[in-house]
């Protein structure tokens, strides 16, 4: 029988409690003299449990959930690999993690020439010519882009007259999003063969209204654009700019530099290809690399360096304004100069052509099991199809559920939209190749559980602390706050996980 941990406040009781400090020796202030005129709270009803009752509730918790520290994460386009934990802790040194933004220009020196020098790294990778730090992700950094496309654009008088950005049907989702956030309109033109661009559906929508074009490159089947400097030709010859989603820049490290491709600008997702745990929200950092002339532009203020000295340049008329409150998320910052000291330019080149091999690796292992409908060399990541499955009445998503059952997380499903039953893969450079084995071995098995006793899927998982919700119930039925049961009447026994 399956037991339901309980909440933290459901556990202890009057006298459990953690270490006693000693009591402070010095006349404390009220609180009201403290914060005068605030509006203070009551006595909180916080849980009376000892230390040991906290932390294991807390390493259950985590037992529970599926992370990067405990199994293979698989999932194509957010890239789950291990960050070097060396990383966190040059992160939380007391000199960056105390910190201040406000603190000044010259007690800020350490903390800035961070930023600068993560700047000069990702300008020699990319081949940009100038950068801002400040977006807090890889969607703040597409809307960063194209306000600085919009400025560029009503700059040279054309502003009223270029209002529509083109973006393949084969985009990250964020793309036709961003697109509108700042007032454009999105174009969707279909993909060609091998989900890449076509020339001849791009030739058509460009024209005088037309203010960008937005790729993914390598894009989101993890392939890789062949005809990329005739799509960037088109686009500059209609007077566009041409964005790059760099959120598969995991693949063209050390490879690539996007500016010599024809791009105009760019994100960089940090908390994808240089380190810093992804997943669960945030935090990630969404740095915009620019080609010269898009440099008036970029988000204020801008690092300059005088004699040694930095500075933060406030001055620049042609700026957007600030995207973040300061400089960006540090912290994350921090780590992904880390990570690219660490592996220095030999180092980044190893981890994109490992991605590369690993992925075409279990690419080509799993193509008989499952239908693969680019059959192409790919980059860092592959889009297989389970629709082969249907006729056993198994979908993409009870794949995913088995997985948990062997201790992997599931790939991403049901994206890109243009693959049926899509299942996109993404193993990483950080995965050795036992783990690969044992990701192959398990698709391979639950291919043939389908065809042989396709309930198991359907019921599946079945090792996970919880089953499948209800996910319509839980959407109508939604409860986010604990209430303490009525006084008088005991805690219902926990009923058994169901589908």
């Amino acid at each position: 029988m399956k037991l339901e941990r309980r909440l933290l406040i459901e556990q202890g009781g009057p006298g459990h409690r953690g270490p006693r400090l000693p009591a402070c020796d010095v006349p404390a202030l009220p609180l009201a003299e403290l914060l005068p005129g605030a509006r203070l709270r009551g006595t909180l009803a916080f849980p009376q449990v000892s230390e040991p009752e906290v932390v294991r509730h807390f390493i259950e918790l985590s037992a529970m959930n599926h992370h990067i520290d405990r199994g293979f994460y698989p999932l194509g386009s957010c890239t789950m690999k291990h960050n070097p934990k060396i990383n966190d802790e040059l992160a939380a040194l007391p000199g960056f993690a105390l910190d201040h933004p406000l603190a000044g220009e010259q007690a800020s020196q350490g903390s800035l020439r961070v930023i600068r020098e993560l700047e000069r790294a990702l300008l020699a990778i990319t081949g940009f010519a100038a950068i801002t730090t400040q977006p807090a992700a890889g969607a703040q950094g597409e809307m960063t882009a194209l306000l600085m496309i919009r400025a560029h654009h009503r700059g040279r008088g054309e502003g009223e007259r270029r209002t529509r950005v083109i973006v393949p049907d084969s985009a990250h989702g964020t793309n036709p999003a961003s697109v509108n956030l700042v007032g454009y309109e999105a174009v969707t033109i279909p993909s060609a063969e091998q989900a890449t661009v076509d020339l001849e559906a791009l030739g058509h929508a460009l024209g005088p209204d037309t203010a960008a074009v937005m790729l993914t490159v390598p894009n989101t089947l993890g392939l890789f654009e062949p005809r990329i400097l005739e799509v960037t030709k088109l686009a500059h010859e209609a007077g566009a700019q041409v964005y790059m989603d760099g959120a598969n820049m995991n693949a063209l490290v050390g490879l690539v530099r996007p500016a010599d491709l024809g791009f105009d600008c760019m994100h960089l997702n940090l908390h994808k290809t240089f380190s810093t745990p992804h997943g669960g929200g945030g935090p990630g950092a969404g740095p915009v690399a620019v080609a010269a002339h898009l440099e008036p532009f970029l988000p204020a203020p801008v690092l300059r360096e005088v004699d040694g000295t930095l500075h933060l340049d406030c001055d620049r008329p042609q700026s957007i304004g600030r995207v973040h409150g300061y400089h960006g998320n540090f912290g994350i910052l921090v780590r992904a100069l880390a990570y690219i000291l660490g592996l220095g330019p030999a180092g980044l080149t190893a981890v994109s052509r490992t991605a590369i091999l690993n992925a075409n690796y279990l690419m080509r292992r799993l193509k008989d099991s499952y239908e693969l409908p680019h059959d192409a060399a790919c980059m860092h990541e592959f889009v297989l199809s389970g629709r082969g499955l249907r006729r056993y009445g198994v979908r993409t998503l009870d794949v995913a559920k088995r997985l948990l059952d062997f201790g992997v997380h599931a790939p991403t499903v049901y994206f890109p939209l243009i693959v049926e039953e899509a299942l996109m893969i993404e193993p990483t450079e950080t995965e050795t190749l036992d783990r690969l084995e044992h990701f192959a071995a398990a698709m391979e098995r639950i291919a043939v559980e389908a065809a042989e006793n396709p309930q198991l899927l359907r019921d599946a998982p079945h090792s996970t602390p919880s089953s499948r919700l209800d996910e319509g119930r839980a959407a109508r039925e939604l409860k986010l706050r604990w209430g303490r049961p009525a006084a008088g009447r005991e805690t219902p026994a926990p009923e058994p996980a169901r589908r």
